[in-house]
Formats: structure tokens, sequence, C-alpha cells
């Protein structure tokens, strides 16, 4: 993907355009809601030129993202439809009914009456659900209702690998359009990344740096300062040119600034390929068949 700027969007399958780099709001501390200060922050993202920002229920920051689009909106930094919002059902509202609740809930939280992208946070699996298919397209269905009656202009999935997507697909009327995955060097989470581009399901990165470790690489920082430019830019420039939406975080707001000063430069063949095939150097690392199953 040749990228030309922040305000570049991404067209999904249904035509609808998501911006190219978003802002993610995956808190430090689990279970703390956060407080002004992250509302100050985000609306500081905002004014930045971020326009994708990515919440979750278990993030415990809807409410925050609400406060700092509604202030963003009320001081005429930003117009909501130059907004893209999204956020994600938590495994204990998965199913039908629960999903359309959950759903309220998490629009009530946000203040809003339209949401721009819902996402299945992560899948029903085999090894904690024998009807594990079941309980994914039924939460589907819910999903496909409330698309279908407008008020989400977009859905997907996170977490999901390709036979989770596959069984998906299979039974439902709608393929979803993005898959939220962990992506970053020394991770490349290539055969979920081909399956998806493959199937016309755009990638969103989160964790773009793993859990921190990579920005210490030593390899990384040599190939950042061939470019002027901080190992986060790299990873972040490294997915863009993959075609990958990148969701970095950060609450510095000289990070949040630099984060978004990628589109001045791009990575060598050379250099695309040393990070494609990066062994592993730090990260979450997660696999959602084997992963804990959250109640």
């Amino acid at each position: 993907m040749k990228t030309t700027g922040l305000n570049e969007r991404i067209s999904l399958k249904n035509g609808v355009e998501m911006p190219i780099l978003g802002y993610g709001t995956m808190p430090a501390a689990w279970g703390v809601e956060p407080g002004e200060d992250f509302v100050r922050t985000l609306e500081f993202a905002i004014s930045n030129g971020y326009r994708n920002i990515d919440t979750a229920v278990v993030y415990n920051t809807e409410k925050a993202v609400g406060k700092a689009i509604k202030h963003s909106v009320e001081a005429n930094v930003v117009r909501r439809e130059d907004l893209f919002i999204s956020t994600k059902l938590w495994n204990t509202d998965r199913g039908y009914d629960r999903t359309l609740k959950a759903f309220d809930a998490s629009m009530e939280r946000l203040g809003m009456d339209y949401l721009d992208l819902y996402l299945i946070h992560t899948p029903a699996v085999e090894r904690w659900h024998e009807d594990w298919r079941e309980i994914n397209l039924s939460t589907w269905r819910a999903f496909e209702r409330l698309y279908n009656d407008g008020r989400i202009r977009a859905i997907g999935v996170s977490n999901f690998l390709p036979h989770h997507l596959q069984a998906l697909m299979d039974k439902a009327e709608i393929t979803p359009m993005v898959n939220q995955i962990e992506v970053h060097p020394g991770f490349n989470s290539a055969e979920t990344v081909r399956f998806c581009q493959e199937n016309g399901i755009v990638i969103e990165a989160w964790g773009p740096f793993g859990n921190g470790q990579i920005l210490s690489n030593e390899k990384l920082q040599s190939i950042a300062a061939l470019y002027e430019k901080s190992v986060a830019q790299i990873c972040l420039r490294w997915l863009l040119q993959k075609g990958i939406v990148p969701l970095p975080k950060s609450c510095n707001e000289k990070r949040i600034v630099e984060n978004t000063q990628i589109f001045d430069f791009e990575l060598s063949e050379a250099d695309m390929k040393f990070l494609d095939d990066m062994p592993s150097c730090g990260g979450f690392c997660v696999d959602a068949d084997n992963a804990p199953e959250d109640e």
C-alpha cells in the first residue's frame, strides 16, 4: 500500500472508508477506569489528526472515548462524521440476545447514536466450547442485524485465526470486513494476514510495538537510524506498506505526534523483507486457540 498522509483511508468490502492509522486505547492497568487525564490525552490525539479511535468493553475506556469525542465535536475540532470509532463485544456477551444488549450498553457509554465498526473481541474456540461454531455464528447473526438496521457502518472480528473465519464465513450472510490481530516485527501473523487479504478482510494491528520490548531491538535501532526515524515509526511504516492499519497507543504527547510522522519515507524492499522475517523479539504472541477463556 502506498501511503500519502494521515487523512488517507482504506476501503472496506462495503465501501466504507477507514483511516489508515488509528489510536488504540488498550489500558496499561486493567480494570481501572481512566480519568480526565486520559480524556485530555484522547482530545490531544484527535486535535493532532487521529480519526480512527479503537476501544473495547474490556478496556474500560468507552466512556472516556465518548467524552473526548463529545468535547472535540463541541469545540469544532472535528466533525463526528469524520471520525471512525470502533468498540468490541466481550466474551461474556457472546450469543444473539446478549450481543444486542451489550451493543446498546456500549452505545450508552460512548454516548453515540451510531458506531463505525463493531468487532467480536475473541472467538469462541474448541478448547473451551464444543459448540464454538454455533456460538460465533449466533453472535455474528446479531452483528448482521445491527448492521442491516443501520446502527453500525461496518462489522468485523478480532483475534480470529483462518479456521475461525472460514467456519463463520461458510454460514454468514455478510463476510467480516475487518480482523484486528496482533502484528509486529517478530510476530508477523503471516498466515492470518494472507487469508484475510485474499478474502478482502482488512487487517488492523493491535500492539504494533508488541509489549514494548522490540523498541530496544538493536537491529531495528540500526535500521531506524538509517531513515532518521524511531523504531516505533519503522514498525508503523512496515505495517502500512503491508496494507495493515496500525493502532498504536501512547499517553505521551510527543510520541502521539511522532507516531503520525510516518508518511514522508518508505522502507526498501530489503528492509521490508528483514522485518517480515524477524525472529521473535518480544510481544504478547496471542493464539486464540490456546488462550485462557475469560468469563
